[in-house]
Parts: C-alpha cells; structure tokens; sequence
C-alpha cells in the first residue's frame, strides 16, 4: 500500500502499545515511523529523518528520557512538530506539565481511536495553518528561505541545492518550468537566502503588460516625456534598488525593450523615458520563462545576446507530475488555508482514498491547478474530510483518461491546464536525468526534448546511440507518422527504414505501414 498522507513518529517503550498505534496510525492513513525510548525519539527528531515527520505521539512515561525530557529537548533545538502525549494517569498536574514542557495535546490510556484520528487531524491542519502564515509573512518581508519550502522530493532537492548555491552570489539566474510550478516561490526563497534578504523583491510579470508600457513600467518615465505622462513614474528597476528584481515571462518582452534590459545587466544603469541622464540602480535579476528561450533565440523573438546574459546560472523546475511525493503536504497546506478562509474548521483532513487518487492524477496545470482543485473540494465539502465526491473533475478525468496518441492542446502549459479533466499521458520516451551540454555545470534534472551529450562517465555520445534515440523521440512524437518522421529528420522513406533495421527498431515499422496505407 502506498504511504498517502503525513508521516507520524510512535515514541513508546511497551511493544504492544507501539503496535496498537501502528494499527490505528495507518489505518487512518499515515505513514509511520517508530521509537523504542526518548533518547531514539531525539536522534529521529534531530537528524535528517526529522524533517520527515509531521507529528510525535509519545509515551510520558518511559526510563532514562521520559516524556517531559523529550519535549525539553525538542523544543530547545527549535523543533516545532506538534506532540501528542499519552499516559496512563491523567490527573490535573501532569497534563500542565506537559502543555507547559510545550506538547498541543494530551491522550489516556487506552484511547479510542476515533479521539486519536481527531486529534491527529486538527493538529497537523492547525500546523500546516501556522507554516502557510509564516510562509506569507517571510515571503511579504523578503525573508523567505529554502526551509520553508514545502517538498519531499528528490527532484526538487536538487533545486533547492542549486538555488543555495545561487543564493550565496549575484550571479543572474534563469529560472525554467512549466506554468504553475512556483517559480516565483524559487525566487523569493533565493532573496531570503542571501545578502539582499529583508531588501525589496519587486516582480514583474512580463506578459501581462501590453507593450506600449512595457518600457515605462520597468524604467520609470519623467513628467512630460509623453502624452498622458502628467508626473514622474519611477520603474521598477529603481524600485528594486538594492534588492532583487524578478522578471517572470521575460520571453514576452518586446525587442526594443529587450536591448535596455541587456544594458541595464551590462552597465548597471537604466535610462528612464525623458530622463536627461542615466540612473545607476543596483539590483540582483531573477528571469523566469514556462518557454525555452533558446527557442526564441532561434525563432528571432528573442536575442542571443540577451539569453547569454540571463542564462548564467540556469536552474528547471521539474512538473507536480515528476514529484507526486510533494502532493499529500501541499495538499494538507492548502486544505487548511482554504477551510480557515472559507469558514470551515470541521474539515481537517482527507480520506486516504482520495489522496491516493489525486497521486495518480497527472495535474497538467502542476501546483497552481492542485490548489484550486483543493480550494474547490473544501468548498463542496459537507464532512470532516474531503472525500472522492470532493474532486469530481479529477475523478472524472482518472476514470476517462485521454490516450497517449491524443494531440495536446494548442498554446503551451497554459492552454494544456486549462483543457482540464483530462489526463495528459506523456508518450513512452526514455527517461534521462543527464541535463544536456549547456546545461551541464549544473546538477538539475533536464526538461522534456533535451537530449544529453555525455554518457554515464562523462565522455561524450557515440554518433550511433544519439541518432538511434532521436529515431525513437521522433517515432513516438509523431505517433509513428513515418512520412512526417522522415520529414522532420530531414531523410528519406527508405533510409528510415534501413536505421529502422539497424537499431533493432522494426517494431516501429507496423506503425509505417499503417501509416502508408492511410
């Protein structure tokens, strides 16, 4: 069975109670995790796994380190995972000592395990409550870190190593990932990581503004510099001083906006509309795009020059599909800002069930589609938990998927989100981690259509195994089309064929001759 929700540590020295709370813990749908004494139970805490586990049901009475002692120590190293105490004399003074010694709540033996579940809900929602606010506060304050970044991914574990690294330099940083993947999030984690933290972070969002004031709204104007401009405007360049400036969509800026923005990075300097004088601003850029750039480049919408620039330091956020062990904590944060602000505390959770299923939705429109989807089953929810019947959209599009050979909607990640229900499935290419060469000073995983220059050890491709897997990219890309296979590979029917044969590849071959006699 596969783990669905948040991870509970068991802290109790009697074998048969440890197994009772196993039962009961999984049966409501956690994972666990288990101690034998209160000095293992601060070794888990203390170390890594700690930041695995998202409650603590401990024991009070236990030898050498007892309840009290553990809650002492965790709470001296700044642990804030919410406590459970259980034990089997509930009288008045030990349970002000243990809410005192800093635990949420307090169980006697035997408890039910109907009160168990419920007090489990309300304090991870109650937790997941107080992390969303703090989150919002840092991030409205410029103090956001990586830490509180909500993942258990080791994908994005790769990108929030990268961004440390970043964080620590004024290096400028492209950032690139499907829409809805918090890349802004990202950036704001970088800011509060590094020596520009508690300073501005200003964001623009390069494809919302129409073009005529593009260039006004990054580099501010002077009073009269033109029809309507009745005061001086300062941009946001200038607003950034000091701080860090987050260019989001920046393939949308129009050309001629393109060529300040690239003297801005190489002078560090703007020349505001009208203005008589260059302004020196000093700012750290964060660029991030849901296109490849390298694409604009080519198609001459964008400038190579300008790329080079933002490309410094590159780092891709990998899709919700490609790290589904972030879905149940997302989901426990979002479910529990949502019923606060709609008014509703009697959700607390969700049943196992339908955070399985919402694991095996492909969510097209990654973070951003999973919160709304969330915000909308709290709304139908009429129970203490969301329930299957709460995510009518995605239990329709699980039950209906759309079939691989499907062509995707038209207009990118955006307009792939908003077909939803449906499910997305990716055709059948071979999974790489390799980043490809221009990427490769760096350790992140690469995006859909790169392909990778370097094997395993370090030395580059052979001729063969590259041209033998863009054989099989093309195939699957074009649902096996060998005419438009060919086409697109730039080489005829007939010598297709032949790399067909050579690669062991005729399988492919069925599909040509469906496709010949279409």
């Amino acid at each position: 069975m596969t783990a669905t929700s948040g991870k509970i540590l068991i802290v109790d020295d009697d074998p048969i109670q440890r197994r009772l709370l196993q039962e009961a813990v999984q049966k409501f749908g956690y994972r666990f995790k288990t101690a034998e004494n209160g000095a293992e139970a601060v070794r888990i805490m203390t170390g890594p796994e700690g930041t695995d586990i998202d409650l603590v049901i401990l024991d009070m009475v236990m030898p050498e380190l007892d309840g009290i002692g553990v809650l002492t120590r965790l709470r001296a190293d700044k642990i804030a995972t919410p406590v459970i105490v259980q034990t089997a004399h509930g009288g008045i003074d030990t349970v002000v000592n243990v809410m005192n010694a800093g635990a949420q709540d307090f169980v006697v033996k035997p408890v039910a395990p109907e009160r168990l579940d419920v007090s489990i809900r309300n304090l991870l929602k109650t937790s997941a409550l107080e992390d969303e606010i703090t989150r919002f506060r840092k991030q409205a304050s410029g103090t956001l870190t990586f830490d509180d970044i909500i993942t258990h991914s080791p994908a994005m574990e790769r990108v929030i190593n990268l961004g440390k690294r970043a964080a620590s330099s004024n290096i400028p940083i492209l950032i690139e990932g499907e829409s809805g993947v918090g890349k802004e999030l990202i950036a704001s984690a970088i800011q509060g990581s590094g020596d520009r933290k508690s300073k501005p972070l200003v964001t623009v969002n390069c494809g919302a503004i129409p073009d005529n004031l593009v260039e006004s709204i990054l580099f501010g104007h002077e009073k009269g510099a033109f029809t309507g401009a009745v005061e001086k405007h300062v941009g946001k360049f200038q607003e950034a001083h000091g701080g860090t400036l987050f260019l989001d969509e920046v393939g949308e800026l129009p050309a001629e906006v393109q060529v300040k923005l690239l003297r801005a990075l190489q002078e560090n300097e703007i020349d505001p509309i009208g203005a008589k004088r260059p302004v020196k601003v000093d700012f750290r850029l964060i660029s991030a795009t849901n296109r490849r750039l390298i694409d604009l480049v080519k198609e001459g919408t964008f400038r190579e020059d300008l790329y080079y620039r933002l490309n410094v330091f590159p780092i891709w956020i990998p899709p919700l599909r490609d790290r589904l062990e972030d879905i149940p904590a997302l989901t426990r944060h979002f479910l529990a800002r949502f019923a606060a602000e709609e008014g509703k505390p009697q959700v607390t959770g969700i049943a196992p069930e339908a955070m399985a299923m919402l694991q095996r939705y492909h969510w097209p429109g990654n973070i951003r589609q999973l919160e709304n989807t969330v915000f909308r089953a709290v709304v139908l929810c009429d129970g203490a938990r969301l329930t299957i019947d709460d995510f009518p959209q995605v239990a329709a599009a699980i039950d209906h998927p759309v079939q691989p050979s499907a062509p995707a909607p038209a207009g990118g990640a955006q307009a792939e989100a908003d077909a939803a229900p449906a499910v997305h499935q990716p055709p059948a290419l071979p999974r790489d981690p390799v980043p490809p060469s221009s990427y490769s000073a760096f350790e992140h995983a690469a995006p859909f259509g790169f392909m990778r220059n370097l094997d395993n050890e370090g030395h580059v491709r052979k001729l063969a195994d590259v041209e033998e897997e863009l054989i099989r990219t093309a195939i699957n890309h074009y649902s096996g089309r060998m005419t438009e296979v060919a086409k697109r590979l730039g080489i005829g029917r007939s010598t297709l064929y032949r790399k067909l044969k050579e690669y062991g590849l005729e399988e492919e071959d069925e599909s040509a001759g469906n496709d010949a006699a279409a």
